[in-house]
């Protein structure tokens, strides 16, 4: 069985290509730009190029694309969007023409293209054709069975999409906080994962409707707990924290279920911050509102076990040296007594990939493979 699982984050897309048939070690592995920061690369080319833009393609991460969209409007040269694509910026549109982005259809974005009025750029978080054209220099095939994790607010126009993505965490742990609840078919995605549902769209579209098709997709910040999770030094119950280049998500899993989170940026934490919230969430203290009006996306407890129950602090993430750059004396002792730092069958940077290989496993049990054990 050959799966490949692809997370997409702000910073890197982390391609793992599993095949049952060797050790995971022997996995094929990519760390590459993030499609948002090849977006970027392409819109600040323009800009430099004096070249108005039109985005097509479908709803993608934002963060480094949006910054370039604004400096290219800024200095002065147009930029145009289908509806689709104009999602991307903000779920709501009348937003998006007020941020001087000019809305067309997708007839009009092809004659924009075909008359060079403006430079095509396609918006799309999964590109199997790169992927395909890398692996294809040395020989090897895009597998049929995928899996892929986007981060997905949740489409929320009238509403904080910071509020929104708790709303549906909260949703989600009150369920039972199990790996299958964040995990999804392409259709079991439900309608507010917008993003999710695009790339699920695009990507089925690209690859056709052969039976012989399996995906699933699920948001990054699960998926790289869940993956943290495939590392023995992840003892539950267990603080599990992903410090990505974008958002930091910490997670309090019991028997292979997260019963507390919270989750901030990455660019609004420090270590004595980090450490705080990693205590104070296994304890019960750390509320919603604190989070939020700090500028991150929030907090919700369903079920504490306290610090002194917990038996592993796991770290992970291309930002773990918050914590890994420490001197013992910097980390807190009942910290320090308890903390790792998990690299998945050697591979730091592809525990959302491995995070997706279980849920893969999990919504097709065909396969006994288990990479999660309590």
């Amino acid at each position: 069985m050959r799966i490949l699982a692809a997370d997409i984050g702000t910073g890197t897309q982390d391609i793992l290509l599993f095949d049952s048939e060797k050790e995971m070690e022997n996995s094929l592995l990519m760390v590459m730009p993030s499609p948002t920061q090849v977006i970027a690369e392409k819109v600040m080319e323009a800009t430099q190029t004096g070249k108005d833009i039109v985005f097509t393609g479908t709803i993608m991460g934002g963060g480094p694309s949006g910054r370039a969209v604004k400096a290219h409007l800024q200095a002065g040269f147009l930029v145009y969007a289908t509806e689709r694509a104009a999602l991307t910026i903000h779920d709501n549109l009348e937003k998006v023409k007020a941020f001087g982005v000019r809305i067309v259809s997708e007839e009009e974005a092809k004659k924009l293209t075909a008359s060079g009025s403006a430079v095509e750029i396609v918006m799309r978080d999964f590109d199997p054709e790169a992927v395909s054209k890398a692996l294809s220099g040395f020989g090897v095939t895009v597998p049929e069975k995928l899996a892929v994790a986007v981060q997905d607010h949740g489409n929320a126009p009238d509403k904080s999409n910071r509020v929104y993505r708790f709303e549906l965490f909260r949703e989600f742990i009150e369920k039972g906080g199990e790996l299958e609840r964040f995990v999804y078919m392409a259709e079991e995605i439900p309608p507010a994962f917008t993003r999710m549902k695009a790339q699920a769209d695009s990507l089925l579209k690209n690859t056709g409707t052969s039976p012989e098709i399996k995906a699933v997709f699920m948001d990054t910040g699960p998926a790289a707990i869940f993956g943290a999770l495939t590392d023995p030094v992840a003892r539950q119950p267990s603080i599990v924290v992903n410090i990505g280049n974008g958002h930091t998500l910490g997670a309090l899993v019991c028997e292979n279920r997260i019963t507390a989170l919270f989750e901030h940026h990455s660019s609004r934490m420090d270590p004595e911050k980090l450490q705080d919230y990693i205590i104070r969430l296994a304890d019960g203290s750390l509320g919603f509102d604190e989070v939020f009006e700090d500028g991150g996306h929030g907090a919700y407890i369903k079920e504490a076990t306290g610090f002194a129950s917990v038996r592993s602090v796991v770290v992970t993430g291309p930002k773990r040296g918050m914590l890994e750059k420490l001197s013992e004396k910097e980390i807190r002792p009942e910290i320090l007594e308890k903390l790792h730092f998990a690299a998945p069958f050697g591979s730091m940077m592809l525990s959302g990939c491995f995070g997706l290989l279980a849920g893969f496993f999990e919504k097709y049990p065909e396969t006994s493979i288990k990479l999660i054990n309590p």
